[in-house]
C-alpha cells in the first residue's frame, strides 16, 4: 500500500494501518535504569522526616536524581526499612510514589530486614500487597492512571508459590537492546525457614531455585542482548560475612559453582547487590576458579554505614583470595544509573560530594552536634563510570602493569594501546588485623564497538573512517583524568585524501560534551597539541598525535577515557 494512497484513505484506515504496520525499531536508542541501595533509618528522627525506620529524606533526594536522569525504572536491592514491620514496608512503598507518578517503574525485593517484622510472615503479605508490579509490571499513578513497565514476568512457582513475586524476572527494551533482569530471593517464607548459625532466616535456597535461574538466564532461549542478576547479599561482601548460599563464604561450594557458571556461561557480566552499605566493585571467582563475575555492592541509601572486616578475619575462611578489588567508597550515600545501548552497558555511579558520614546514632556528623539524626541535603556528583560490551573485551590491569596488553578488533578496525602503565596507588579500606594499608586496586579496562554506518559523513564536515571504539576503566574513582597512554586505531585508507595526513587534519578523534567529533588530544588534561606525520615513538609527550600511513593507523598520546574513531576533518 503506497503512502500516497494512505493519504487519501479515511482516518479509520490510517489508524488501522498504524496499528498493523511494523513500528520503526527504537532499539538503536539507548535507555537507562536506576539502582538504589538499602534504605534504613537507624537513629532518632527529630525532624520527623523519616517515619517508621524508612529514610524518606534520603529516598526523596535520590528519587529526584532518577527523575532528572530519565530512567525507565529503578531497582531497590532490599532492606527497604530497618524494622521490617508492615507499617514500615507501606511507608517505603509510598516513598516510591514520586517515581511512579513520573512514569518510572519501581522494582524492589526483600532483604534480611524484611524478615524481622513482628508476626508478619517474614514480610511476604505486605510485600505482595504493595508491589503487585513484581508479578505484572503494572503501576498506578496517584491520579489512578495505569501503565506497564517490562514484559515476560516469571517466578519459580514450581519450587513454591511462596516465591511468586519474590524471586522474579522480566525483560525490558526493544529487541536489539533488550535486557533480562533476574532477582533471586532466598529469605525465609512461611513454608520454609532455616535458622542459620550466621543469624539469618533463610528459605528456598539458591540450589532450590537454580533450575529456574538457569532457565531465565539461558542465552539462546531468552533472546535478549543483556542480562543482569540481583540479590540482596553479596557473593563475597566487605563488612558482612554471610552470603546468599545459606552460610559464610565457604558454604555450599557446589551451589556457588553452579550459580557462577550459570551467569558466566550465559554472558552475565554484573551481579548487583546490597547489604553492605559500601560502594564496592570486585571480580569474584567461583570456588572452583572456573567462573568469574563482576560484583557491584551498592552504596548506602541509609543512615547506616559499614566498615570492611579485616582480610585475615577467621570468618572469611580464607575465601577473600577469590576477590579482586576494583573500586571502593565508604561512608557515602549514592546511586547508580545503567545505560543500555545495543551491545554496550555503561554504569555511572553518583554519590554525595561530602562523604565521610558517621553511622547510626552518630549520623551524619557525630554525637552532640546540632544536626545529629537530621538528614543533610546532598550534592550528588559522578564519581565513576565503567562499562562492558558484548562485542568487546575486558582486561585486568594490576597496579604497575602495562596497558599494552589492551588490543581488540571489530569488523576491520583494530585498536591497540601502544604504551602506558597503571600508575595508580589507590587502595581500598579492607585492612588486616595487623593494621595493613588496604588492597591495591586493579583496573578493569573494557572495549566495545559500534559499527560505522553509511553515510560516513558526520556533522561539521567530518568523515568517520573507522568503526567507533568505546574505552573505559582507566581512571581512579573520583577522577576523570587517567594515566597517560598512547592509543592507536586503524582506518580505511581508500577515502583518505593524500593531503590530509600531511596537514594533520586526519586524526584520532573523540566526542566532546555535545557529541561532536574533536581531535582526541583536545580533551586531555594538560599537554600541548603537537602533530607528527609518522609512527608513534617511545617518549612522545602528552598531546602528541599523528598518522602512520605504513600501518594505516592514527594514534594519540592522551589521558582520558572515551569514544574514539579515525576521523577526517575536511577543512
Amino acid at each position: 500500500m503506497s503512502s500516497l494512497y494512505l493519504v487519501k484513505t479515511t482516518s479509520k484506515l490510517i489508524v488501522l494501518f498504524a496499528l498493523l504496520s511494523p513500528v520503526a525499531s527504537a532499539s538503536a536508542e539507548p535507555w537507562k535504569f536506576g539502582v538504589m541501595g538499602d534504605s534504613q533509618w537507624t537513629t532518632a528522627d527529630p525532624a520527623n522526616a523519616n517515619p517508621s525506620t524508612v529514610p524518606v529524606a534520603i529516598i526523596n533526594q535520590v528519587n529526584q536524581e532518577f527523575i532528572k536522569a530519565g530512567v525507565k525504572f529503578v531497582i531497590a536491592v532490599g532492606d527497604l526499612s530497618n524494622d521490617g514491620n508492615d507499617i514500615s514496608e507501606v511507608t517505603r512503598a509510598k516513598a516510591a510514589q514520586p517515581l511512579i507518578d513520573s512514569g518510572i517503574g519501581f522494582f524492589p525485593f526483600r532483604g534480611n530486614h524484611e524478615t524481622v517484622g513482628l508476626n508478619n510472615d517474614y514480610g511476604l503479605s505486605v510485600f505482595r500487597s504493595n508491589y503487585h508490579q513484581t508479578q505484572t509490571g503494572t503501576f498506578t499513578k496517584t491520579d489512578q492512571q495505569h501503565y506497564n513497565v517490562g514484559r515476560g514476568f516469571s517466578s519459580p512457582i514450581s519450587v513454591s508459590t511462596d516465591l511468586n513475586g519474590m524471586s522474579y524476572s522480566f525483560d525490558y527494551g526493544e529487541p536489539e537492546s533488550r535486557a533480562r533482569f533476574v532477582i533471586v530471593d532466598t529469605w525465609a517464607t512461611p513454608t520454609k525457614v532455616d535458622k542459620n548459625p550466621n543469624g539469618y532466616a533463610y528459605g528456598y535456597t539458591v540450589n532450590d531455585q537454580q533450575a529456574w535461574i538457569s532457565s531465565r538466564l539461558d542465552k539462546k532461549a531468552r533472546k535478549t542482548s543483556q542480562a543482569f542478576v540481583f540479590s540482596h547479599q553479596p557473593l563475597i561482601a566487605e563488612g558482612h560475612q554471610d552470603t546468599m548460599f545459606n552460610g559464610y563464604t565457604n558454604s555450599n561450594p557446589d551451589w556457588q559453582n553452579r550459580f557462577f557458571a550459570s551467569m558466566q556461561d550465559n554472558g552475565v557480566k554484573f551481579y548487583i547487590c546490597g547489604h553492605d552499605h559500601i560502594h564496592q566493585r570486585s571480580i569474584i571467582a567461583s570456588p572452583d576458579g572456573k567462573s568469574h563475575i563482576e560484583e557491584i555492592i551498592c552504596a548506602s541509601n541509609s543512615s547506616k554505614f559499614y566498615t570492611p572486616k579485616p582480610l585475615d578475619d577467621l570468618k572469611w575462611f580464607n575465601q577473600k583470595t577469590r576477590e579482586t578489588s576494583i573500586a571502593q567508597e565508604r561512608y557515602t550515600v549514592g546511586y547508580y544509573i545503567y545505560t543500555v545501548d545495543g551491545p554496550m552497558v555503561t554504569v555511572d555511579y553518583y554519590s554525595d560530594d561530602h562523604g565521610n558520614w558517621m553511622s547510626d546514632a552518630n549520623f551524619p556528623n557525630g554525637p552532640g552536634k546540632a544536626d545529629t539524626a537530621v538528614n543533610p541535603a546532598f550534592h550528588f556528583v559522578k564519581k565513576e563510570s565503567w562499562s562492558y560490551s558484548t562485542n568487546g573485551k575486558e582486561f585486568l590491569i594490576p597496579q604497575g602493569s602495562s596497558y599494552a596488553k589492551v588490543s581488540d578488533r571489530f569488523k576491520g578496525t583494530i585498536a591497540r594501546i601502544l604504551d602506558g602503565k597503571n600508575n595508580s596507588t589507590e587502595r581500598d579500606g579492607t585492612l588486616d588485623t595487623k593494621g595493613g594499608v588496604g588492597r591495591k586496586l586493579t583496573k578493569t579496562v573494557d572495549t566495545g564497538w559500534h559499527e560505522k554506518q553509511a553515510p560516513v559523513e558526520t556533522k561539521n564536515d567530518k568523515s568517520l573512517e573507522s568503526n567507533t571504539l568505546y574505552l573505559t576503566g582507566m581512571g581512579d574513582l573520583g577522577k576523570e583524568q587517567t594515566d597517560v597512554y598512547t592509543l592507536s586505531i586503524s582506518y580505511h585508507p581508500e577515502k583518505v585524501h593524500p593531503q590530509h595526513p600531511k596537514k594533520g587534519i586526519f586524526a584520532l578523534a573523540t566526542k566532546d560534551a555535545d557529541g561532536n567529533w574533536v581531535n582526541a588530544v583536545e580533551k586531555n588534561s594538560g599537554g600541548a597539541k603537537t602533530f607528527v606525520a609518522g609512527p608513534w615513538k617511545k617518549g612522545y609527550a602528552l598531546g602528541t598525535y599523528g598518522i602512520d600511513q605504513r600501518t594505516k593507523t592514527v594514534w594519540a598520546v592522551i589521558n582520558h577515557n572515551g569514544t574514539f574513531a579515525a576521523v577526517s576533518f575536511n577543512k
